[in-house]
């Protein structure tokens, strides 16, 4: 009986693990290009920015768009895309590509609901279903994601900053983080700080979950902050990255969808890479 009750204890351990492997983002093989370069993205899914090629129906895409300096390209795949398209990038410069999908199903068990909810910080939703009985009964969710990322053509330079403005344009998607700084501009050690936004407003105390690779293998560092009141949060750049940003936003499931849910979540995720310089202050010590 032990031995059993250790399986299914270690089996509901793995399920809820695959149940919170919710990150999903887009990631190119090098995020500084050159002027006229095409290069291949992947759909990646995951965990601590370790993750496996997202292997959905192509017809889950809604969009994929690529806005540029001067200009914006519908990238969208047809039915039979497998995806690995390249994205050709012509003008030097930032620039931001934005996919979106459709809506996917869930449910979980009571417990295994409670505990997602802790881990991706949605505070507001535990109340809910704790002041509604419901802390004990399978969770059913609808989600979508909404991931972007920013790739620097040519040089920080070679372009006007006047002009270089894609990075921090806002979709009005129902989330997305958008940053305030171009990261490809800062020096190391520098501050950035990005939006959490619902439908283009800020979203407050939302958790922001950051990664950062380093170089030359060793491990990925990863911390967890909350939006202020202006749905700001900040960090700090130390190396060239890639970084990776995650939020999600769960709010009751609209009246077309709540005969399969009662709760649509949105997952938002931002890949960039940051400076290539390290700052050294004049006459300061690191």
């Amino acid at each position: 009986m032990r031995s059993k009750a250790y399986a299914l204890a270690i089996a509901a351990s793995l399920f809820l693990t695959t149940a919170l492997a919710h990150e999903f983002w887009l990631e190119f093989p090098r995020l500084r290009l050159q002027p006229g370069e095409a290069m291949n993205f992947r759909l990646l899914v995951g965990s601590d920015f370790a993750g496996k090629p997202w292997r959905n129906q192509p017809g889950k895409v809604l969009r994929l768009l690529r806005y540029g300096p001067a200009d914006s390209t519908s990238l969208t795949p047809a039915p039979t895309d497998t995806l690995n398209a390249a994205v050709r990038f012509a003008q030097p410069g930032t620039h931001l590509l934005a996919l979106s999908t459709a809506d996917s199903f869930i449910e979980l068990p009571g417990p295994q609901f409670t505990a997602y909810l802790r881990e991706e910080g949605l505070d507001y939703i535990l109340k809910k279903r704790q002041e509604l009985g419901h802390a004990d009964q399978p969770g059913r969710e609808t989600y979508r994601r909404r991931a972007k990322a920013l790739v620097q053509v040519g040089g920080p330079n070679d372009l006007p900053v006047a002009q270089d403005t894609a990075y921090r344009r806002v979709l009005n998607l129902p989330l997305e983080l958008v940053p305030e700084q171009n990261p490809y501009r800062l020096v190391a050690d520098k501050s950035l700080t990005v939006r959490v936004l619902r439908q283009g407003k800020p979203v407050s105390g939302a958790q922001v979950n950051i990664w950062q690779r380093q170089p030359g293998g060793l491990p990925t560092t990863h911390f967890s902050t909350r939006s202020n009141q202006n749905g700001r949060i900040l960090l700090r750049l130390t190396g060239p990255g890639p970084y990776l940003l995650a939020a999600v936003d769960m709010q009751p499931a609209p009246a077309a969808l709540r005969a399969r849910a009662e709760w649509q979540s949105t997952w938002a995720s931002l890949t960039f890479g940051g400076p290539t310089s390290v700052f050294r202050p004049a006459g300061g010590k690191r």
